[in-house]
């Protein structure tokens, strides 16, 4: 008997231990489609302060959006899909104005790439391309800056969709 009831306490924090907290201030960030950690019905939404606990890099680079130099910081993308349990292939990664793009969740697991948040020390704004832009790591990886992943380097970022 006191085992059963040690493995219901294990399972018990386990389980919460998993959980996704519910954001407190604005959604910048809805997930959906195929995950297992939902914090709001069948979705996981994101907060800034959320995004900002998760694993994330900081990268200096060039890109075809900017001039010059930035420096782009933000979570790693595979930190908030593991956050919202994402089980899937296939992302479809969502603009405000509802552009979208199709990216190999591989992009997320293979490389760095992250959902900036800030450039340069400061908070990405609509007008500047947020709140959320997804940045491949140009600075570490050189063969990644081609056609290619610009097209899937979507920014005002609102959705990821989780597909099979």
């Amino acid at each position: 008997m006191r085992i059963l009831t040690v493995l219901a306490l294990l399972l018990t924090t386990a389980t919460s231990a998993w959980s996704l907290d519910k954001p407190t201030g604005p959604v910048v960030l809805t997930v959906r489609g195929a995950l297992t950690n939902a914090n709001a019905g069948a979705t996981a939404q994101f907060d800034m302060a959320m995004l900002d606990k998760l694993a994330g890099r900081t990268g200096r680079m060039q890109t075809p959006w900017t001039e010059g130099e930035t420096e782009f910081k933000g979570p790693l993308l595979r930190a908030v899909l593991e956050a919202a349990g994402a089980k899937g292939n296939v992302l479809l990664v969502r603009a405000l104005n509802d552009y979208f793009a199709t990216v190999p969740i591989e992009d997320a697991t293979a490389h760095d790439t992250m959902l900036a948040t800030r450039a340069n020390g400061k908070l990405l704004s609509v007008r500047d391309k947020g709140p959320l832009f997804l940045i491949y790591p140009f600075d570490l990886e050189p063969a990644l800056y081609n056609e290619k992943y610009f097209s899937r380097s979507v920014w005002q970022i609102k959705e990821i969709e989780v597909q099979p």
